[in-house]
């Protein structure tokens, strides 16, 4: 078992200064694995702390700017040295605040160290290009500027890569921000935010504000000197931020849902497929964007697959993601527990098999926190809620299919259209899925959960506003071409 911090109030970081909000009032962050372990307080904000916020990062933009590429990645450089000399610290936090596992905790930080640590060297890398002119004696050639002052609203299932794959590249082009993190893990965004501190970014360059969103995300949306926002979270929150953004002429990105497909081919390795359905469905408590929710199996090796899925998900251990062999920890919150439930009872009703789980948990160990057990489903149709929307939480559907073209089309019948995986040996069948799969991001013989850094995110139809994050991509979204003629 980790040693607990101690309980603490967590301020706003504005203008290089930790302060209170106006509001004077605070909110309450507990440990969903145990709602008798307060993590901290943080601050409930208000329209005058986000004036404040935007005001000094508007003001101190102007000579971020100005500092080469490689002076801010220093600076980034040292952010990221600090960061993983508090890791742990950082790690059970998170683990605490959100429930995840200490292990991927600790995975998901070192992850958020690796992440600055890429953006710190794209200061030295080219943001531009010589253009052939048609006249002789001229010179012609792009270069790349800043937005100005970038909004960041992230959600609370990864609450230090999310906010980093965000800030990192905002910061190393030029851009000062204004961050929202979710409420229910503010503490963590705050940890970052000392890190930030302690590295030396100039005062208002970097800001935090924690509160509503329908106060701190919504006014960021709106406000008249938020150059750029950048939103991950519900498609519902994410299409109003997106229309407040372009009723004003805001550069604004929208990563949202998913409803993420695995396709078991007849020839896929079985034992391979089963392991990443089971690691992409269920780690995080199935709390990722990417996390699968359908698993489409060719009847061939339905039932086989189905045997071999149930057995191991068996062994599965729940319950505090602090304490040593936990393999899977709580729902994020009560509210995400409730729709979970509420979910599992409507393909209860829907008329689909359950197969395993379903249940919240109870008992010494459970009664405390908001635990679910991991549930699969079998007989399901492609036109059941729970084969349509997302969840966000430990649920399957299995779904039956005669050929690799009935599952492809089964994958596709969704809105949603982020990332998609495939389980076969055959060339034709990866081929034909890379060309047909409607996904941002397509895996062959590898979860639907997983993203690397270095390379562009972001989904298709209604999982984003098309722009992608990450990996040299995110260039393009924080800054703007300036075409330069030189005669």
């Amino acid at each position: 078992m980790v040693v607990q911090s101690e309980i603490k109030t967590y301020l706003n970081y504005i203008d290089g200064e930790w302060t209170s909000s106006s509001s004077d009032e605070v909110i309450k962050n507990t440990n969903p694995a145990n709602i008798e372990d307060v993590v901290g307080y943080v601050q409930v904000s208000t329209k005058d702390d986000l004036e404040s916020a935007v005001a000094a990062a508007n003001k101190a933009q102007k000579d971020w700017k100005k500092l080469s590429g490689d002076a801010r990645g220093k600076i980034l450089f040292k952010a990221a040295d600090i960061l993983e000399q508090r890791l742990d610290e950082v790690a059970e936090i998170m683990t605490r605040e959100m429930g995840k596992t200490l292990s991927e905790a600790k995975g998901e930080t070192a992850r958020g160290v690796a992440i600055l640590r890429y953006y710190a060297g794209e200061g030295m890398r080219k943001v531009g290009d010589v253009i052939p002119s048609t006249d002789k004696d001229a010179l012609m050639f792009t270069t790349r500027v800043p937005l100005g002052v970038v909004g960041i609203i992230t959600p609370w299932n990864f609450p230090v890569a999310i906010p980093m794959w965000k800030a990192a590249p905002a910061l190393i082009y030029g851009n000062s921000i204004v961050m929202k993190p979710a409420t229910e893990t503010a503490v963590t965004c705050a940890k970052i935010f000392e890190c930030f501190a302690e590295a030396g970014f100039p005062s208002g360059v970097v800001n935090l504000v924690t509160g509503q969103g329908s106060v701190i995300g919504q006014g960021l949306a709106e406000h008249p000197d938020i150059n750029g926002i950048t939103f991950t979270g519900s498609n519902t929150v994410g299409k109003q931020i997106g229309q407040s953004a372009l009723a004003r002429g805001a550069k604004y990105q929208l990563e949202m849902g998913g409803k993420n497909p695995v396709i078991v081919s007849a020839d896929a390795d079985l034992d391979l497929a089963v392991d990443a359905t089971i690691s992409g469905a269920f780690r995080s408590t199935g709390q990722k964007c990417t996390a699968t929710s359908r698993v489409i199996v060719q009847s061939d090796v339905y039932d086989e697959f189905k045997k071999r899925l149930l057995a191991k998900t068996k062994d599965i251990t729940i319950g505090n993601g602090l304490n040593d062999g936990i393999w899977m920890g709580p729902s994020a919150n009560e509210k995400q527990l409730n729709t979970v439930l509420s979910y599992i009872q409507k393909g209860k009703e829907e008329g689909a098999t359950l197969l395993l789980g379903g249940e919240r948990l109870t008992g010494e160990d459970y009664d405390n926190g908001y635990y679910v057990e991991p549930t699969i489903f079998d007989h399901v149709n492609s036109d059941m809620t729970i084969a349509q929307e997302e969840i966000f939480g430990p649920v399957i559907a299995l779904i039956k299919v005669d050929s690799m073209e009935e599952g492809v089309h089964v994958a596709n019948d969704v809105e949603y259209g982020l990332s998609a995986s495939i389980f076969t040996t055959n060339i034709q069948q990866m081929l034909s899925f890379i060309e047909e799969m409607d996904a941002g991001l397509v895996r062959i013989n590898a979860e639907s959960a997983g993203v690397e850094l270095q390379a562009p995110f972001g989904g298709m139809k209604q999982s984003s506003s098309h722009s992608r994050e990450q990996g040299q991509a995110a260039i393009e979204f924080f800054t703007s071409i300036k075409t330069v003629f030189v005669k």
